[in-house]
């Protein structure tokens, strides 16, 4: 695996509360601004594109809400898919393949999010 790009800082720590409301953030992937977002399960962070591997639409049924009602799973509230928080991966539903994983890292009580040669800061 390549080592991670350029960190850019998302939040606080704090802001990630386990099994909750996700931090979303905007970024460049593959030359298309979309969506991402981040959240804790299991005491880590793990981030995502949100963007559902089904029909590339984004998985919240409203901003920053993506687990099902156990905190248990990621959930596509359009389709029905469900995948894995700690790792992306499709569980059930209609999905192919999992999802577009992001590399993050969290230090002194910040997270950051890793830049890839597919993945950029979307700048304005």
């Amino acid at each position: 695996m390549d080592a991670p790009g350029d960190p850019v800082a998302l939040c606080r720590s704090a802001d990630l509360a386990e099994g909750g409301r996700a931090v979303s953030f905007d970024v460049v992937y593959g030359g298309q601004s979309c969506r991402a977002f981040a959240v804790r399960f299991e005491g880590a962070v793990h981030a995502y594109l949100n963007r559902c591997s089904h029909v590339a639409m984004e998985l919240d049924f409203k901003p920053d809400h993506f687990f099902d009602d156990t905190g248990q799973w990621l959930l596509c509230a359009t389709h029905g898919a469900v995948y894995r928080p700690d790792s992306g991966e499709c569980m059930g539903g209609p999905c192919r393949g999992g999802l577009v994983k992001i590399e993050i890292s969290e230090r002194d009580g910040v997270v950051h999010w890793h830049t890839a040669w597919n993945l950029k800061p979307l700048v304005f």
